[in-house]
Formats: C-alpha cells, structure tokens, sequence
C-alpha cells in the first residue's frame, strides 16, 4: 500500500513557522508511527513523502535522521526507509535504562515536591483521565509526559535529559500496552497515584517500588504480547538491584 493510502483521510500536515518544518514533519511522522498508521515494515521513500506531504527533501532527510536516531525507522539506500517494528531484546534494555534512572529520580524527589509541583502534577493526573476517556491520545502523551517528568524533577538536569530521551522513545510501546489492554486503564492509573502519593509523602522507598513496578508492567505486558517467552531480564535485573536495596537510605 502507498503511502498516500495509508495516509487517506487523514488530515494534512500543517507547517505553520516554515523555520520549523523539519521538526513539524518529524513530529506528524512520529505520531503516525506510534500510532500504528504507518505500521512496522512501511517503506518510506523520501520522493513519495515530499510529494505527500508537499515539502522539499531537505527537511525530510533531517526528520529521517530524528526518526532513525529514536528507533523508530531503519536506513537504507537510495533515500529509502522502513518502519522498524517491535525488538523484544531493544525494549527490554531500554526499559530497564528507564527502571533505573526514573526509580532514582522519584527517591530524589520524593518530599521535595513545591505546592507548584504538587498542583501541576494533580492537573496532569486528571487531564490523563479526561484526554483517555475523550479518546484525544496525543493530549494524554503530552499530559502522561508531564506527571512523570514532575515526580522525578530533582534528580539533576544530565539525568532529567537522559529520561526524557528514553521515555520518548517508549510511547510506541505504552501506546502497544493501551491497544492491547485498553480495559486496564483504572490498574495503571491506580499505579501513578501510587507513585506520586509516595513522592508527596516523602517516602523514597514506596516511591522506588512503585515507580519500578509501573514501568517494569509495560514492558513485560508489551513483550509476553509480542514475543511470548522471550521475557525481561533486562528489567527483572533492574528491579532485582532496585527493590533489594530501596530501604537503604
């Protein structure tokens, strides 16, 4: 199926700063792949999509490169790419990565949280539960985004960038888990109360549990989903040095 096909009914793409078109046409690509309308294996060919889309190669080659640097497409020659689909072993890594350091920064945030904070993230919290239910799924990523983000805000700005690298790299795979399990919605936001009811209290070890039980439950649900047996022991170590060791002070 051609691209335009795929991309039939669709709205178009909007450019509205032509200074910005490379990250505009990275973003509409991006949420296409997470989304699954443009599915795992796609070929992407850089003549089709300019004449698509109705932008010039330059800035498409750049939101390739943008899309290849997360994962999402693979390269290949002749300005030619493919969706890249689901890796079991990539997930698991990178799950752990995020076990890790957003464990880390709930301790380092747990009882630091301002009245700012605490507000902003009780406003994300209903606006995940508002955004799921309306169906509006790109609200809820910027919404789910920004709690998480708050309830680790203190473990220092190198880290902070390091795990919104990683988490922007997981919604393809948080959007997996909801498609998958869509009825589990209540389950997993019963986990983020959880978490943020721990970093308010200042208890760092609740905190690290649960911010590592949430996390570790995508990645297994995701993976036993897709490749049945394979597991996690990329995660399930993480968790292992973690909860072995979060009543440590």
């Amino acid at each position: 199926m051609s691209i335009g096909e795929l991309l039939g009914g669709r709205d178009g793409l909007r450019i509205p700063d032509p200074r910005q078109t490379s990250v505009t046409v990275h973003t509409y690509l991006r949420d296409l792949i997470i989304s699954g309308d443009l599915p795992p294996g796609t070929q992407l060919k850089q003549a089709e999509l300019a004449r698509v889309l109705a932008v010039s190669r330059t800035p498409l080659r750049e939101a390739f490169r943008m899309l290849q640097e997360e994962g999402l497409i693979s390269a290949e020659p002749n300005q030619r790419s493919r969706v890249v689909g689901l890796d079991a072993e990539e997930l698991d890594s990178l799950y752990a990565a995020r076990v890790t350091l957003e464990s880390l920064g709930a301790r380092l945030t747990a009882g630091k949280l301002g009245r700012d904070e605490v507000r902003n993230a009780t406003a994300a919290f209903r606006e995940m539960e508002r955004t799921y239910k309306a169906g509006d799924m790109a609200s809820w990523t910027v919404a789910h985004r920004s709690f998480h983000r708050l309830l680790v805000g203190r473990c220092g700005a190198t880290v902070l960038r390091t795990i919104n690298s990683y988490a922007e790299q997981s919604e393809r795979y948080v959007r997996i888990d909801q498609n998958q399990h869509g009825n589990d919605f209540a389950s997993r936001q019963a986990e983020h109360q959880a978490i943020f009811d721990a970093v308010r209290a200042g208890d760092g070890s609740a905190a690290v549990a649960a911010m590592a039980g949430h996390l570790a439950g995508t990645a297994r649900r995701v993976v036993d989903g897709h490749a049945p047996g394979h597991g996690t022991p990329c995660v399930d170590a993480a968790l292992s040095l973690l909860l072995n060791g979060c009543s440590a002070p």
